[in-house]
């Protein structure tokens, strides 16, 4: 690209204007919303590849008037050594991001710096609803786009009166927000549901309620119609471990679960079922690769039995860590041939890139003189951060494949292939963080960090159904990689993290996440210490077919952030199956 560039040259000795041609091109730099914040929401997720900034608003919170009090920016230079600070003073934005703004729809804006950078802001709210009659069959419906809300009850029902238990379509009265509800409950139970055609008693008479919010009022419709089902099974999920049930039946009749081992033999109850109104589940703790039937069941009507064979069980290689090579400058976490060649690798480590000018900068060693006590093993694994070069190079221990070093940047895939679905990840570790001391020059969305801040360590679980072709270099990645050049990613490491571009890190909201847990350290664990981590998922149906697992002595080493003193230890890692307590 080709700058015309004007000078005005005014002096004692000489004026006029001048007009020269530069031909040296525009920096490419990347800009993005890296935090923001404002009255009654918070900020859930900022998604560098759609560039798309999520937030969640609170329950109280008008859509219509959310306030935004503050805006920061990162940026990515990919072809300049200017000072990033330079750059993060000079970006303009289309509109002012700070002020007051209806939300119903995206806000959209440009950054520009050079390029231009087109984002969204996009806002989501929960306000849980509740719809709840006598007699009640299953969960209501609701249908907010025509703001019509169902509740079911037994064909045989008297719905001429209905007594309405529970109603909630608005945010919940607190003392600066007030929702009103025309008629009220008690005048709306004295209301006929009922079908006007008695020869089609499927129909129901609706009743309008208007409720009022925030200066506005909506109006609802309300539906009480009669269902034949009395008792159904709405999920049989079996993992490994663990068979996730769901039914539904009438409210205020007993209602659970029965099963037997096999297809045939005396059924036992479920134990620990949960009934909310005509809703029930349990998670019924099984044993991996055993057929099962399961049954609901209300009063004393029963569903038909539904047969399911529990998954098998899994556990990592080399979980011990007790498995070690150096063929070379780097510690490796696997075994290497004689030859220098991966036996069966799993782990990973930035070893590779931290060593490329001394093997003195090795982050993560085997560790034989620091043993958990009880373990059978010999050693562990020490994750050390240090400054190598000019920037922070994090102690880290991660399931996937080193990939690459670009100059002082390095690109790892993440991810080892897995499709069973474990609840929780148990480990043995000790931490010693130390004071930051190296600071990038982004930040983390959501974080406020400064140097003398005490570092954090950090322990993740995932699994998902990631692909190279979505989550590898060639789809997302920065510089020339970007524009078809040397892909990264493989088919059993398909997420590719690159330090010179925040888009590639790993997003625990993405779409293609099915599970994810964390703990994360900030201040020391000075004694071996097993922890559990309970893993969430998005589903009880979603089966992964990747896991991964991320070590970190300095959690935002992605961002060359951390102290160059902080030490973790990690040993005799254990996936579980069977049902985790919340508390654990």
């Amino acid at each position: 690209m080709k700058r015309l560039l004007c000078y005005l040259l005014a002096g004692a000795m000489l004026a006029g204007t001048s007009c020269i041609t530069n031909d040296i091109p525009y920096p490419t730099v990347e800009v993005a919303i890296n935090d923001i914040s404002g009255e009654g929401f918070s900020l859930t997720n900022v998604d560098l590849t759609t560039r798309t900034v999520n937030i969640a608003l609170d329950e109280a919170t008008d859509i219509r008037n959310v306030r935004i009090d503050k805006v920061t920016y990162a940026v990515t230079p990919h072809n300049t050594n200017i000072d990033r600070q330079t750059f993060l003073d000079n970006i303009r934005t289309s509109q002012p991001l700070t002020g007051t703004f209806d939300l119903r729809t995206p806000l959209y804006v440009t950054l520009s710096l050079y390029q231009d950078y087109d984002w969204q802001i996009v806002a989501t709210q929960n306000i849980p609803m509740s719809f709840r009659v006598e007699g009640q069959i299953g969960s209501p419906e609701f249908d907010t786009a025509n703001r019509i809300a169902t509740a079911y009850v037994a064909k045989d029902a008297d719905r001429s009166r209905v007594t309405i238990t529970e109603l909630k379509l608005g945010p919940a009265s607190t003392e600066s927000v007030t929702t009103t509800y025309s008629p009220s409950i008690e005048e709306l139970s004295a209301l006929d549901y009922s079908s006007p055609d008695a020869g089609d008693p499927t129909l129901g008479t609706p009743h309008f309620v208007d409720v009022s919010c925030h200066g506005r009022t909506e109006r609802w419709l309300l539906y009480v119609l009669p269902t034949d089902r009395s008792v159904s099974t709405e999920a049989v999920d079996a993992w490994s471990g663990v068979v996730w049930l769901r039914g539904s039946g009438i409210a205020g009749q007993p209602m659970g679960f029965r099963y037997r081992v096999g297809t045939e033999g005396e059924w036992s109850e479920v134990p620990d079922v949960k009934i909310v109104d005509g809703t029930f589940s349990a998670a019924f703790a099984a044993e991996p690769l055993t057929t099962y039937q399961f049954k609901s069941y209300c009063g004393s009507d029963e569903s038909e039995p539904t047969t399911v064979t529990t998954e098998g069980v899994e556990q990592m290689p080399n979980s011990g860590l007790e498995e070690w090579s150096k063929p070379g400058s780097p510690w490796l976490p696997f075994l290497s041939d004689e030859a220098g060649k991966p036996i069966s690798p799993f782990w990973a480590t930035g070893n590779n890139g931290s060593t490329t000018l001394s093997d003195k900068d090795n982050v993560t060693t085997p560790d034989e003189s620091t043993i958990r006590p009880g373990t059978t093993g010999t050693k562990s694994a020490r994750l050390a951060s240090k400054k190598v070069i000019i920037k922070l190079a994090a102690g880290n221990l991660f399931t996937g494949e080193f990939a690459t070093t670009k100059g002082t940047n390095g690109v790892v895939n993440f991810g080892r292939p897995f499709t069973l679905r474990p609840t929780a990840l148990r480990v043995w570790m000790k931490y010693t963080p130390g004071k930051i001391n190296m600071m990038g020059s982004n930040l983390p969305a959501g974080e406020s960090i400064q140097t003398g801040d005490p570092d954090n360590g950090s322990i993740y679980i995932a699994l998902g159904t990631w692909t190279k072709e979505k989550y590898g270099m060639g789809a997302n990645g920065a510089g020339d990689d970007a524009k078809g050049g040397q892909p990264f990613g493989t088919d059993d490491s398909p997420v590719s993290i690159d330090t010179r571009d925040m888009k590639t890190f790993f997003n625990p909201k993405g779409e293609d996440v099915v599970g994810y847990g964390a703990r994360f350290f900030t201040e020391s664990v000075d004694d071996w210490t097993q922890i559990t981590i309970p893993i969430e998922y998005t589903s009880t149906d979603r089966k992964p077919t990747h896991l991964i697992v991320v070590c970190s002595a300095s959690r935002w080493g992605d961002y060359f952030i951390g102290s160059s003193e902080s030490v973790m230890w990690v040993d005799d890692f254990e996936l579980i199956y069977t049902p985790v307590a919340d508390s654990e």
